[in-house]
């Protein structure tokens, strides 16, 4: 192919694409030239990329077709109204649906952790398995209380925030699996009922309570939330109900991977409480005021923001444009 006759010959339709895309107003009969002129643009552009690569004729007529695309298209989103939009909206709303899911599994990880803890402190026999006599005397009166002293504050809330961030997004990116999250939940009851049971063994029950209470109410809770979103993203394609299950699938995991976002900050605000506050010198009842604070602003946001923009139809999901077409009709 001759590109110079080739770029000659249809000159005239591309400076009239350009002109139209430079002009601030267009009228009915001038969207629809504009429109067929992308069209045969872009069937043009392929046909130099095809023959020659990259060329500069072809270079210019992306930018002129760049240009003509975001005419009828628009722009996206000011960044700043999508991150209020988020943080108003779309985050609250996604956790506002999990919260009856989040307290049946707060209720079942305090059950189970209970029932560990009684068999546990009732079978003595069951400690031995986790460690000798003088381990567990050690565990108990030091090395509970010393974990949250014996690194650097701000490397200490570092390393919980991002742990506890990992096991959050693992929650929600693997709950399709439908039985990581019960062993997340059941492998964290679990631990706390065995670590209560030591220390409750050892006379040291009110350290165990008075250590976990400043950090553990909200960092306990938003695993709970995390797990909460990936039980309901499992659902969705159990019980799409009349959506399909693609459908189901791809709206509910949308919106609940707002939640793994929005949990990062939330631990990290339970990792600063960990790191700071709970082995701060401070009176106990200004420690765990702290925490209870913390908590009651995240369920204040969680039910009164997102029940406010539930009720105005947000659900956590993108916006339809971002989204795109659940399904594809042919015209």
């Amino acid at each position: 192919m001759d590109l110079d006759a080739y770029s000659a010959a249809h000159r005239a339709e591309w400076d009239r694409l350009a002109d139209l895309g430079r002009r601030r107003q267009l009228d009915g009969a001038l969207s629809d030239e504009l429109i067929q002129g992308y069209q045969s643009g872009a069937t043009q552009l392929s046909v130099i990329k095809t023959a020659a690569g990259s060329t500069v004729q072809g270079d210019r007529l992306s930018v002129i077709l760049s240009r003509a695309r975001l005419r009828f298209t628009g722009t996206g989103v000011n960044v700043l109204a999508q991150v209020a939009r988020f943080f108003l909206a779309q985050l609250p709303a996604a956790l506002y649906r999990l919260r009856w899911l989040t307290l049946a599994v707060a209720l079942a990880t305090v059950l189970v952790a209970t029932l560990y803890a009684v068999w546990a402190t009732n079978n003595p026999a069951v400690l031995v398995n986790f460690g000798s006599p003088a381990e567990l005397e050690q565990l108990a009166n030091q090395g509970f209380v010393s974990y949250y002293s014996e690194n650097p504050a701000a490397s200490f809330a570092s390393r919980v925030w991002t742990n506890n961030a990992w096991i959050a997004a693992q929650c929600v990116a693997f709950g399709i699996l439908g039985v990581y999250v019960p062993y997340i939940v059941l492998q964290n009851a679990q631990n706390l009922g065995i670590t209560a049971a030591v220390m409750f063994a050892y006379d040291e029950g009110d350290t165990f309570f008075l250590y976990i209470a400043p950090h553990g109410l909200l960092e306990l809770t938003a695993i709970f939330v995390a797990a909460a979103a990936g039980l309901r993203i499992f659902w969705a394609w159990i019980a799409p109900g009349a959506r399909t299950r693609g459908q189901a699938l791809a709206q509910d995991a949308r919106a609940l991977f707002t939640v793994a976002t929005g949990l990062v900050l939330v631990l990290f605000i339970s990792g600063i409480i960990e790191g700071f506050v709970t082995p701060a010198p401070w009176p106990w009842p200004v420690k765990i005021g702290i925490g209870a604070l913390a908590l009651l602003a995240f369920l204040a946001y969680l039910l009164v923001l997102g029940g406010r923009a539930a009720r105005s139809g947000e659900t956590g999901d993108l916006a339809e444009f971002e989204a795109g077409s659940a399904r594809v009709f042919a015209g």
